[in-house]
This record gives C-alpha cells, structure tokens and sequence, in this order.
C-alpha cells in the first residue's frame, strides 16, 4: 500500500514535461546527507563490493582448457584495463544479433574462459565483480555503440519505457520524463538514469543491479516484471544508457 498511495498521489497531479533534454543524475536529487555517503568512499556502503570484487578478480578457476586461471591472467589489473569499459555497456552481442550488458559479458568470460559457472543475478558476486569494473569507470562520460543493431533494441526500450504497464496504468516516462522534479511523498522524482549502478538503495538496505531497479518500479505500478536479464530489461536497459548518454559514471552508488 505504501507504493500505492504515492503513485495515486502523482495521478492526481499536474502534469509538468520535463523541459530539458539535458540528462541530469539521479545525484542532483538526492538530500545531501545521501549526496555524502555516495562522496565518501568510507562511508559508502556498496564500496566494500569492490574490495570484494578484487578478491573474485584474482581468484583462481578451474579454467575451460583445466588450467587454472583468473581475471587477473588474462586482463591484468582493472585499472587499467577495465578503464571505461562499463560506459560502454550494453553493447552489441559479438557472439550474436542482440546485446550484451556488463553482466552478461562477465559471465560469459567466466564459462568461457574460466570454466566457471555463471553468477546469478542479484549474486553479491556478480554485484561485486559489476561494482568493481564500474569503479574503473568512475568520472568517465557514458558512451555506448549506437550501431544499428544497438539501435533497434534501444528503439524496443523506447517502447517498453513509453507503454503504459500494471494495474495503476503508468508509465516510466510519466513519473521520469513527466514529472522528473516534483515532489513524490518527500521524495523528489530523478529523471531516471543508470549511470550509478550498482547502487546501495537506503530502502533495500543493500546493493542492487539496474534489472532490479526495473523490477521494483515494475511491481511499484503493479506489474508483471520481466527476468532479470530478460530481452525486455537487456531492450530497456540500452535504451536508457543511449538516453542518459554524458552522465558520468558513479558507480558504485548510493540512492534512497
């Protein structure tokens, strides 16, 4: 009921389009006091992920070929080679005619390569390994490929952000583009971007992936989410990494 009763609240209002096509970060706002545990990176509560990420980085696999193997041997250290690769995700599936995001490519070098078994969603291990590369990102402006193939499925986000989903019939782009500044039960509405992910949520009480972002506004507007990891939020995922395009990286983050 506490999801329900803001949304009503937000029907009610006066619509207000979102004047600037400028993207501003979710950042901008937060309350300050949310603003300097994201600054601090003691006091940051996702930042131990990557410390934690460090550890999975070096760990050594059974490797594909049966020779063990890390991250480590193939990519060195993450700062420098991870340097801005995650303001380049989702990009396009080399292995295939759709996208890939960052935690799809990290599993796919750990079956592949490591001979390990992929990490599921929501995992603290995936988490931390996303958090770690997204650390090396931080301070770099998104950029991703917007070949033609990256393009048709930002188009099929388009879609999917614009549709009107779940019993409260709303959309993303009427709370984000709509009504992006106003006021939502003391809460002030972003613009939507993801370009702090992963984020330590203050309301989850830990760390959480963009898909389940998706998944908790989803069931906010009482919908049915899709999967995480699905062709649905991979669609929507590129999409808002085209539209956020500039904003630079965050990660890890913190939001309320």
């Amino acid at each position: 009921m506490k999801h329900l009763a803001a949304i009503l609240f937000l029907l009610a209002a006066p619509v207000v389009a979102q004047t600037s096509e400028q993207p501003i970060s979710g950042y901008a706002f937060m309350e300050p006091a949310t603003q300097e545990l994201q600054d601090d990176d003691f006091l940051n509560p996702a930042f131990f992920l990557v410390a934690e990420g460090m550890e999975i980085w070096n760990r050594a696999w059974p490797g594909a070929s049966g020779e063990a193997r890390s991250c480590r041997s193939c990519h060195g250290d993450p700062k420098d080679s991870m340097a801005g690769v995650a303001a380049r995700y989702p990009t396009a599936d080399p292995d295939g005619a759709g996208v890939i995001n960052l935690e799809g490519m990290l599993n796919r070098e750990i079956e592949t390569r490591l001979g390990g078994e992929a990490l599921a969603y929501e995992s603290q291990e995936l988490l931390a390994l996303t958090a770690l590369v997204g650390y090396q990102s931080r301070g770099l402006a998104m950029s991703i490929d917007a070949s033609a193939q990256v393009q048709g499925w930002a188009d099929r986000g388009e879609e999917i952000y614009t549709t009107r989903h779940g019993q409260l019939n709303l959309s993303c782009q009427n709370c984000h583009v709509d009504h992006s500044g106003e006021k939502l039960r003391g809460d002030t509405i972003s613009q939507g971007h993801i370009n702090a992910f992963p984020i330590f949520r203050l309301i989850w009480d830990e760390v959480g992936s963009r898909h389940r972002m998706f998944t908790w506004c989803m069931e906010s507007i009482r919908a049915e989410p899709f999967a995480a990891g699905s062709d649905e939020y991979l669609a929507l995922e590129t999409y808002l990494a085209l539209r956020g395009e500039g904003l630079l990286i965050e990660a890890p983050g913190v939001r309320r």
